[in-house]
């Protein structure tokens, strides 16, 4: 192992303790694209912590997850989808890739060794992508269907293996399958669970861009015709109506890989934040032999508190320790509970006590505030102005 990326990954290891780490996968790496100034998810999702255990232990337990109806229907569907050599997947993308109709010959499904670890599924990933990219490109008849490969992408100088639902190689590039269980009714679906699923596509695209040498520099909605590089248009597949009969819809992810791009390189590197913690600092809960927590709530609370968040309302449905720290944001009286949009409107001011004295002050303090005000206002004004031009 490179020398430079054992002693990271020793001192998260620590961090954990003895449990089994938890995967950063694209739902989580989504949430952290969504607020990339949190410290404490940073670190937490790096080190593999689990973080609903943690929140638990310190009484902040979050009360949301996935249904596991939820989880038991899509398991159904997808499985569905890929029986039979993936009969019922084939049409939809046969129809909305350009796939050549009833040539099954021609279409490949690499054993992808599905019961080996992350970083070997990971290599044989790369493997395959690399053989099947070829054969396209020599034969343009020819087609590769990747069943639940394992990407490899480096989030803030650590590796995260994530696992989409299937990739799709045809003519040199690769196009990246979302399977939901979520149904489509009348032809439109749930507008939020839709993009939920397009950011969560962003993020394998993002892997499959690393994969191929795609930078994105050359602007951030710029596609690539490399050999290799990913389609920037996903398939999602749905349930039709209530049933179990799949239809499917493109999905334009251009802008929601451009913020996810943006938002993950602004992370600290996991260095930094390592640096950063006071000595001795661990999140293991410390099981006994029944499998239940013995660390002191005090010292546990303490560790995470040690590590800065970056709080909004809307971790609430997206992180695990969100409860916490809105109660860490009450008692301090933090702006940021109130939402980011509401923290940006009043620029130095942090806490609300500091927010309410600014409105009543006077003499020389509310004299300095109202200009600040009303600078704040001509700057707004003129940049409508600019840009309404």
């Amino acid at each position: 192992m490179n020398v430079s990326l054992a002693e990271p990954a020793r001192r998260l290891a620590a961090l954990r303790g003895a449990a089994e780490p938890r995967s950063l996968d694209a739902r989580a790496l989504a949430a952290l694209a969504a607020n990339p100034g949190c410290r404490r998810r940073a670190l937490l999702d790096a080190a593999g912590v689990d973080k609903g255990a943690v929140a638990g232990r310190i009484g902040n337990p979050a009360p949301f997850g996935r249904s596991p109806f939820a989880i038991a229907r899509g398991t159904v569907f997808e499985a569905r989808l890929k029986a039979d050599g993936c009969a019922a997947l084939l049409a939809p993308l046969r129809r909305h890739l350009g796939l050549p109709p009833h040539d099954d010959d021609r279409l490949a499904t690499p054993d992808l060794l599905p019961g080996a670890g992350p970083a070997v599924r990971a290599a044989r990933t790369a493997e395959a992508l690399a053989e099947a990219v070829k054969a396209s490109l020599a034969d343009p008849r020819s087609w590769t269907l990747l069943d639940h490969p394992m990407l490899r992408l480096t989030v803030a100088g650590a590796p995260a293996f994530l696992e989409p639902d299937a990739v799709v190689v045809h003519g040199g590039r690769c196009t990246v399958v979302e399977i939901k269980s979520f149904p489509v009714l009348d032809g439109s679906a749930d507008p939020a669970k839709v993009g939920a699923a397009a950011r969560q596509a962003a993020v394998y695209v993002l892997a499959l861009q690393q994969a191929a040498g795609v930078d994105g520099g050359a602007g951030p909605y710029a596609d690539s015709a490399a050999p290799g590089a990913p389609e920037l248009t996903v398939l999602l597949v749905c349930p039709q109506d209530f049933g179990q009969r799949p239809t499917a819809a493109a999905l334009d992810i251009r802008r929601e890989l451009a913020t996810t791009r943006r938002q993950l390189a602004r992370m600290a590197r996991i260095e930094e934040l390592l640096e950063a913690l006071p000595p001795g600092t661990s999140f293991d809960l410390a099981p006994d032999d029944a499998g239940q927590p013995t660390r002191p709530v005090e010292e546990l609370a303490q560790a995470v508190d040690s590590v800065p968040a970056a709080y909004g309302p809307e971790c609430l449905s997206a992180c695990e320790l969100g409860f916490h720290c809105r109660a860490q944001a009450r008692d301090a009286g933090a702006l940021t509970r109130l939402g980011r949009g509401v923290r940006a409107d009043f620029g130095e001011l942090r806490t609300v006590d500091e927010a309410l004295g600014a409105a009543y002050a006077t003499g020389e303090a509310a004299e300095e505030t109202t200009e600040r005000l009303r600078r704040a206002a001509r700057l707004r004004a003129e940049a409508l102005t600019e840009a309404a031009r």
